[in-house]
């Protein structure tokens, strides 16, 4: 690349049906909470999902597989977030890529916390 030019990044979606990312954030802090919207809980979980409007599925999901309160699904870039406690959040997670993995075929992701 030569001075004065700028790098092009071009993203693109691989057709496919993926759970990109699975997390549990455990115990977080009031001034993250505040930060992403949601209220000070004991868990949030958050979940990528290509094509985006497998969200809507994984959300439905999500909310029937543990006692939580969903508080984002974007059906354009597939993210789902969602609250409770520890315990409940990490089952929605679970129930969710299990389903999503073997009742719809989607490549699961491995569930991941901090």
């Amino acid at each position: 690349m030569t001075e004065g030019t700028k790098a092009r990044v071009v993203q693109e979606y691989v057709p496919g049906k993926q759970v990109t990312l699975a997390h549990v954030i455990c115990n977080p802090r009031p001034e993250l909470c505040s930060l992403i919207g949601v209220e000070k809980s004991g868990a949030i979980g958050i979940m990528t999902i290509t094509p985006g409007e497998g969200a809507i599925i994984a959300a439905d999901i999500a909310s029937k597989s543990g006692d939580i309160a969903m508080d984002f699904i974007d059906r354009f870039t597939g993210c789902v977030l969602f609250t409770g406690d520890v315990a409940a959040v990490e089952s929605s997670l679970e129930g969710t890529v299990r389903t999503l993995a073997n009742v719809l075929g989607f490549t699961p992701a491995p569930l991941t916390r901090t």
